[in-house]
Protein backbone atom coordinates (compact mmCIF):
# COMPACT_ATOMS: atom_id res chain seq x y z
CA UNK A 1 0.00 0.00 0.00
CA UNK A 2 1.22 3.58 -0.96
CA UNK A 3 -1.46 5.21 1.70
CA UNK A 4 -5.03 4.35 2.93
CA UNK A 5 -6.55 4.07 -0.17
CA UNK A 6 -4.17 3.11 -3.20
CA UNK A 7 -1.90 0.55 -3.92
CA UNK A 8 1.69 0.44 -5.20
CA UNK A 9 0.08 -1.31 -8.43
CA UNK A 10 -2.55 1.45 -8.75
CA UNK A 11 -0.39 4.41 -8.58
CA UNK A 12 2.39 2.49 -11.63
CA UNK A 13 -1.03 2.16 -13.65
CA UNK A 14 -2.05 5.60 -12.83
CA UNK A 15 1.34 6.95 -13.77
CA UNK A 16 1.18 4.55 -17.00
CA UNK A 17 -1.99 5.94 -17.88
CA UNK A 18 -0.66 9.35 -17.83
CA UNK A 19 2.36 8.66 -18.84
CA UNK A 20 1.23 7.48 -21.97
CA UNK A 21 -1.36 10.23 -22.91
CA UNK A 22 1.97 12.86 -22.41
CA UNK A 23 4.02 10.46 -24.64
CA UNK A 24 1.24 10.63 -27.48
CA UNK A 25 0.68 14.41 -27.89
CA UNK A 26 4.47 14.98 -28.23
CA UNK A 27 4.26 12.30 -30.99
CA UNK A 28 7.25 10.76 -29.89
CA UNK A 29 7.63 6.66 -30.94
CA UNK A 30 7.52 4.84 -27.89
CA UNK A 31 6.36 1.39 -26.69
CA UNK A 32 5.66 0.05 -23.16
CA UNK A 33 6.52 -3.46 -21.53
CA UNK A 34 5.77 -5.00 -17.91
CA UNK A 35 7.53 -7.44 -16.54
CA UNK A 36 7.68 -10.51 -13.61
CA UNK A 37 9.13 -13.88 -13.13
CA UNK A 38 8.99 -16.76 -11.11
CA UNK A 39 12.72 -17.90 -11.46
CA UNK A 40 15.29 -18.00 -14.41
CA UNK A 41 12.82 -20.53 -16.88
CA UNK A 42 9.33 -18.44 -16.16
CA UNK A 43 10.16 -14.80 -16.94
CA UNK A 44 6.84 -12.50 -18.13
CA UNK A 45 7.30 -9.73 -20.80
CA UNK A 46 4.04 -8.12 -21.29
CA UNK A 47 3.33 -6.02 -24.27
CA UNK A 48 1.63 -3.09 -23.31
CA UNK A 49 1.86 -0.85 -26.32
CA UNK A 50 3.85 -1.63 -28.85
CA UNK A 51 6.02 1.33 -30.82
CA UNK A 52 3.97 0.42 -33.74
CA UNK A 53 0.73 0.73 -32.18
CA UNK A 54 -1.37 3.85 -31.40
CA UNK A 55 -1.50 4.76 -28.18
CA UNK A 56 -6.07 4.23 -27.75
CA UNK A 57 -8.51 2.48 -25.97
CA UNK A 58 -7.14 -0.74 -26.58
CA UNK A 59 -4.12 0.21 -25.06
CA UNK A 60 -5.59 2.00 -22.05
CA UNK A 61 -7.50 -1.33 -21.71
CA UNK A 62 -4.18 -3.04 -21.25
CA UNK A 63 -2.83 -0.64 -19.16
CA UNK A 64 -6.28 -0.77 -16.66
CA UNK A 65 -5.84 -4.44 -16.39
CA UNK A 66 -2.29 -4.43 -14.73
CA UNK A 67 -1.81 -6.90 -11.68
CA UNK A 68 0.80 -7.37 -9.70
CA UNK A 69 2.87 -10.41 -10.66
CA UNK A 70 5.68 -12.32 -8.83
CA UNK A 71 8.99 -11.69 -8.62
CA UNK A 72 11.63 -8.62 -10.70
CA UNK A 73 13.98 -10.50 -12.42
CA UNK A 74 15.07 -7.51 -13.75
CA UNK A 75 18.53 -8.40 -15.73
CA UNK A 76 16.26 -10.75 -18.16
CA UNK A 77 13.57 -7.73 -18.32
CA UNK A 78 16.43 -5.41 -19.56
CA UNK A 79 18.18 -7.75 -21.86
CA UNK A 80 14.81 -8.28 -23.90
CA UNK A 81 13.42 -4.72 -23.73
CA UNK A 82 17.02 -3.81 -25.12
CA UNK A 83 17.01 -6.25 -28.03
CA UNK A 84 13.53 -4.74 -29.08
CA UNK A 85 14.65 -0.88 -28.50
CA UNK A 86 17.97 -1.57 -30.26
CA UNK A 87 16.54 -1.92 -33.37
CA UNK A 88 14.92 1.26 -33.43
CA UNK A 89 16.68 4.23 -35.88
CA UNK A 90 16.19 7.17 -33.98
CA UNK A 91 18.24 9.51 -32.16
CA UNK A 92 17.68 8.88 -28.68
CA UNK A 93 16.98 5.73 -26.95
CA UNK A 94 15.92 5.80 -23.79
CA UNK A 95 15.05 2.56 -22.13
CA UNK A 96 13.24 3.63 -18.55
CA UNK A 97 12.70 1.08 -15.89
CA UNK A 98 10.19 1.90 -13.59
CA UNK A 99 9.88 -0.42 -10.76
CA UNK A 100 9.13 -0.71 -6.90
CA UNK A 101 11.63 -2.73 -5.84
CA UNK A 102 15.56 -4.39 -6.05
CA UNK A 103 16.06 -7.50 -8.29
CA UNK A 104 14.95 -10.67 -6.62
CA UNK A 105 13.25 -13.79 -7.48
CA UNK A 106 12.82 -17.22 -5.55
CA UNK A 107 16.00 -18.89 -6.32
CA UNK A 108 20.00 -17.38 -6.37
CA UNK A 109 18.95 -14.26 -8.09
CA UNK A 110 17.93 -12.58 -4.10
CA UNK A 111 20.54 -10.92 -3.18
CA UNK A 112 24.20 -9.96 -5.22
CA UNK A 113 23.43 -12.15 -7.62
CA UNK A 114 20.51 -10.72 -8.78
CA UNK A 115 22.10 -7.03 -8.47
CA UNK A 116 24.89 -7.89 -10.66
CA UNK A 117 23.26 -9.53 -13.51
CA UNK A 118 20.86 -6.55 -13.81
CA UNK A 119 24.37 -4.46 -13.63
CA UNK A 120 25.73 -6.27 -16.68
CA UNK A 121 22.16 -6.06 -18.58
CA UNK A 122 22.58 -2.47 -17.97
CA UNK A 123 25.67 -2.81 -19.04
CA UNK A 124 24.76 -4.27 -21.95
CA UNK A 125 22.41 -1.62 -22.92
CA UNK A 126 24.54 0.62 -23.11
CA UNK A 127 27.01 -1.08 -25.18
CA UNK A 128 24.02 -1.17 -27.82
CA UNK A 129 23.80 2.72 -27.20
CA UNK A 130 21.01 2.69 -25.43
CA UNK A 131 20.15 5.21 -22.39
CA UNK A 132 18.97 3.08 -19.72
CA UNK A 133 17.28 5.16 -16.81
CA UNK A 134 15.61 3.69 -13.57
CA UNK A 135 12.68 4.97 -11.80
CA UNK A 136 12.29 3.57 -8.63
CA UNK A 137 9.64 4.14 -5.34
CA UNK A 138 11.54 1.66 -3.26
CA UNK A 139 13.10 3.57 -0.27
CA UNK A 140 16.05 1.34 0.10
CA UNK A 141 17.14 2.16 -3.30
CA UNK A 142 19.81 4.37 -2.48
CA UNK A 143 21.75 0.72 -1.40
CA UNK A 144 21.99 -0.70 -4.46
CA UNK A 145 21.18 1.42 -7.29
CA UNK A 146 23.85 3.81 -8.00
CA UNK A 147 25.83 0.82 -8.74
CA UNK A 148 23.74 -0.23 -11.24
CA UNK A 149 22.89 2.60 -12.96
CA UNK A 150 25.32 5.24 -11.92
CA UNK A 151 24.80 8.58 -9.47
CA UNK A 152 22.76 10.10 -12.63
CA UNK A 153 21.30 7.16 -14.06
CA UNK A 154 17.82 6.58 -11.38
CA UNK A 155 15.54 8.38 -9.48
CA UNK A 156 13.86 7.62 -6.55
CA UNK A 157 10.36 9.01 -5.60
CA UNK A 158 9.58 9.40 -2.09
CA UNK A 159 6.50 9.52 -2.38
CA UNK A 160 4.86 7.18 -4.43
CA UNK A 161 1.43 9.45 -5.29
CA UNK A 162 3.53 11.83 -6.65
CA UNK A 163 4.85 8.86 -9.36
CA UNK A 164 2.13 10.25 -12.34
CA UNK A 165 3.23 13.99 -12.27
CA UNK A 166 6.91 12.85 -11.97
CA UNK A 167 6.83 11.02 -14.81
CA UNK A 168 6.28 13.20 -18.07
CA UNK A 169 8.18 15.84 -16.52
CA UNK A 170 11.35 13.13 -16.23
CA UNK A 171 11.15 12.09 -19.39
CA UNK A 172 11.06 15.95 -20.87
CA UNK A 173 14.79 16.69 -19.16
CA UNK A 174 16.28 13.32 -20.64
CA UNK A 175 14.95 14.02 -23.39
CA UNK A 176 15.61 17.48 -23.88
CA UNK A 177 18.31 18.71 -26.90
CA UNK A 178 17.04 15.87 -28.92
Amino acid sequence: WVNNTARVIEVIRDSLLLFGEALAATGDRFALYGFSSVRRDNVRFHLLKGFDERYDDRIRGRLAALKPGFYTRMGAAIRHAAAILSTRKTARRLLLILTDGKPNDLDRYEGRYGIEDTRMAIIEARRLGLTPFCVTIDEAAGDYLPHLFGAAGYVVVRDAAMLPRVLPDLYARLTENV
